[in-house]
């Protein structure tokens, strides 16, 4: 039963931290697509970045506890996952916005929610944020 505990509250934590990453995300693509004129797809994209460095700074240090990991490698891995996510991201929310006609912050919303249950935190959990086994904690 701990072990489903510490999933929920991982999942939890995760959620969190993704919140946070998503309102950056949106507000810089608001900012620029609404406020300063901005082409959607660009705006998209430069929230996505956004939104994935705080999002993988977040996850690194309070989710997933991955201080033991080689940053480098953890970078890594986040860029290949977090690359799917942003063109997954940018090119669905450019198509659905322009095929359904739907607003650019409509688009994005349904479009972030279906690549974050099936995409990120999946990849997250399961190969960027994965302990190997020397650095899982030893048994006392």
């Amino acid at each position: 039963m701990g072990s489903l505990k510490n999933a929920i509250f991982t999942f939890t934590k995760a959620q969190s931290s993704a919140g946070t990453a998503t309102a950056i995300d949106f507000g810089i693509t608001i900012l620029l697509a609404k406020i300063c004129g901005f082409d959607d797809t660009w705006s998209t994209f430069i929230g996505a970045v956004s939104g994935g460095i705080t999002n993988c700074i977040i996850n690194y240090r309070w989710v997933f506890h991955a201080e033991g990991q080689k940053k480098r490698y953890v970078a890594l891995k986040y860029f290949l996952v977090w690359s799917v996510s942003i063109a997954t991201n940018t090119l669905g929310t450019r198509y659905l916005s322009r095929l359904m006609n739907l607003d650019v912050v409509i688009a994005k919303a349904i479009v972030a929610a279906c690549v974050a249950v099936l995409w990120n935190y999946q990849m997250q959990r399961t190969f960027v944020f994965k302990k190997t086994k020397e650095e899982e904690p030893k048994d006392k």
